[in-house]
């Protein structure tokens, strides 16, 4: 009858507990928008062929960029915080796998006990022999030593759906360092194209110094033969200072563009090896820029964005399922004495075996909080994966634009530079002749040396644009 009591109660228990645990709020989630376009806007350029799932040593295939490219996926600084970053995210994982399996200690302790004489217990030991004609001691020794075992029963799938998330958030940190490869590898190569373009920004500067000092002197003749006014003069030397001075601002951006590639390296200050004579020639190879809907596996910032998301539905589950009871087992098997030579005896053995049913019945605010606080990061997730897909198509676009676009203007341009630079020439000749006034001569080195260095800067957007659709592409890690 009294077992029967405890057993309905026991089940009264066991079912308020799970009553309570199961009045979970149910809040409203977000489903992510994987769809993408068809194309990229131009329906001949999309195929199956991607030019992303070619490696950065073919597509990039200056020697002198290539080696610094690889030094800088060894030493790079912020690429070996980010390794660390997913050591530990693979920690993180260990720990919560380790959190839905048993927990086995081991343990001993050894200890001293006098109880007073007049009470039970201390009239009892005064009166126990263990065995005939040994008194039981006084004060009493203690030693003891076994295993005590802990597990957590995961019915709810609380523990395996935080481990699963750890996994996910740890393959989420791999992916960001796909994408720290791939920004590494673009920024590179734009500072690499920047110095070439710079070193050829100086050669043209140098050229005109060169036309403009000539000018000059045969200006300064011709002022001796009351031919041409000092304000010739002036305004020719006036625009040869000018164009020295340009030098010096070359210069510093040479500095600047490769101390930018050194810290990417992951070096102090020294020169960057180059080979920038045929810098204006470089072409740009036929860019393959595949379906759109490649992006979902071509770029690391989507492959990231997406295992973020599937974290986060994880985390909600987890977090739901701290409404439900848990239940727990607690084992422990060992050997206790007051002396060591009857430690051993298998008399001495002890061990117990509960188990624990425990649910929130009262004041959940903060298992609430929790749940709420997941749900919106959930949400929160979704918004940034469409985000994201959504920055990396337009990305796309944006660099086939530039590449078109550039392309057509480097031509025109190219023609405008040869015309000027004949002008030159011809002013020249004309002036000596005394054909043609000293301003037409002024105005054509101008519009000459304006249109070479408008020429370099349109090659070097080329040539960004090249690097730039590359990494939208996704290209660059692998």
């Amino acid at each position: 009858m009294k077992n029967k009591t405890i057993h309905r109660y026991t089940t009264i228990v066991i079912l308020l507990l799970s009553f309570s645990g199961c009045q979970v709020f149910n809040l409203p989630t977000k489903t992510e928008n994987k769809n993408t376009p068809e194309n990229y806007n131009n329906t001949s350029l999309s195929n199956s062929q991607n030019t992303a799932q070619i490696n950065w040593k073919e597509y990039f295939t200056d020697p002198y960029l290539i080696e610094l490219i690889d030094t800088a996926l060894k030493n790079n600084q912020e690429l070996n915080i980010i390794l660390q970053e997913i050591e530990i995210a693979k920690n993180e994982v260990r720990a919560k796998k380790g959190e839905y399996l048993p927990f086995l200690d081991l343990g001993g302790s050894a200890g001293l006990d006098k109880v007073g004489s007049y009470t039970r217990n201390g009239a009892v030991e005064e009166n126990l022999e263990v065995k005939h004609g040994v008194n039981f001691p006084e004060p009493v020794p203690d030693f003891m030593f076994g295993t005590y075992a802990t597990w957590e029963l995961d019915i709810w799938n609380k523990l395996r759906n935080s481990k699963k998330s750890a996994v996910s958030s740890y393959l989420a940190t791999t992916e960001g360092k796909n994408f720290l490869i791939t920004n590494i590898v673009a920024e590179i190569a734009e500072a690499y194209y920047e110095l070439m373009a710079l070193d050829n920004l100086l050669e043209i500067v140098k050229n005109n110094i060169e036309i403009q000092k000539n000018v000059l002197e045969i200006l300064k003749q011709q002022k001796e033969a009351a031919r041409v006014s000092q304000l010739a003069v002036n305004r020719f030397e006036a625009q040869l200072l000018n164009t020295e001075n340009l030098q010096f601002d070359i210069l510093q951006k040479t500095v600047e563009t490769e101390n930018r590639i050194n810290l990417l390296v992951g070096r102090y200050p020294q020169s960057i090896k180059r080979l920038s004579t045929n810098f204006k020639k470089l072409k740009l190879d036929t860019i393959h820029v595949g379906l759109p809907s490649q992006l979902l596996e071509n770029r690391p910032d989507i492959r990231q964005a997406e295992l973020q998301l599937v974290a986060a539905k994880l985390d909600i589950k987890a977090a739901k399922a701290n409404f439900y009871p848990s239940f727990k087992l607690k084992a422990g098997i060992g050997f206790q004495a007051f002396s060591p030579e009857f430690l051993l005896n298998p008399e001495s053995i002890l061990y117990s075996l509960t188990g624990d049913i425990i649910a929130p019945l009262i004041n959940r605010n903060a298992i609430k909080a929790v749940y709420y606080n997941s749900n919106a990061k959930q949400i929160q997730a979704v918004y940034n994966y469409e985000r994201t897909i959504l920055n990396a198509y337009l990305d796309v676009v944006n660099q086939l634009s530039k590449i078109d676009n550039y392309d057509k203007s480097f031509n025109i341009k190219s023609l405008e530079v040869e015309l000027l630079v004949n002008s030159i020439s011809i002013s020249n000749n004309l002036f000596n002749s005394a054909r043609a006034d000293y301003t037409e001569v002024l105005l054509t080195q101008r519009e000459a040396l304006e249109s070479n260095v408008e020429l370099i800067e349109i090659k070097l957007k080329q040539m960004n644009a090249k690097v730039n659709i590359y990494r939208a592409l996704g290209g660059g890690w692998k």
